[in-house]
């Protein structure tokens, strides 16, 4: 956690914050989509986190990608924009945020997958037509290779 978001937790406490974030369909050469597993969790998310204070959108892409695993991406488009009610967790410390997630599809340009670091506990690649259970309630067509050319969003909040 940024000391942007530590503080203003310590202000707030375990309050519903309101956060934008990014989140990565990052594809190996066999078209397959990578997923990463915290430690002490049980399901898998994307490769994903908070947009911090003066950074673009994709520059926290980047940055996330490469902290939660080596890997050196490029963001190449949007597939969608996510958030609402659907997109409200409350985390194991009784933190409450809703995210307003940017969804990319990225490339890999180098670096070195590490499966094992502070972030993530694990590290796969999963076929798009297999993805693992997940956190987040993403459609499941962002995760379709072949896709519009136009950025995928919801229209309506529960």
């Amino acid at each position: 956690m940024s000391d942007y978001y530590k503080d203003l937790r310590e202000l707030i406490g375990d309050e519903l914050i309101f956060m934008p974030a990014v989140a990565g369909i990052i594809r190996n050469a066999e078209k397959e989509i990578l997923f990463g597993r915290k430690h002490n969790e049980s399901n898998w998310g994307l490769i994903a986190g908070a947009i911090e204070i003066g950074e673009t959108p994709a520059e926290a892409m980047v940055r996330e990608a490469f902290e939660e695993t080596g890997l050196v991406i490029e963001p190449e488009r949007i597939n969608g924009i996510y958030g609402g009610r659907d997109h409200r967790f409350i985390y194991k410390n009784g933190h409450k945020v809703e995210y307003l997630t940017i969804v990319f599809e990225c490339s890999i340009k180098g670096g070195n997958l590490n499966s094992d670091n502070e972030e993530m506990k694990e590290l796969q690649y999963f076929s798009e037509n297999n993805i693992p259970p997940i956190e987040n309630n993403y459609p499941t067509y962002i995760f379709r290779s072949q896709q519009d050319e136009r950025a995928h969003f919801e229209r309506n909040s529960k």
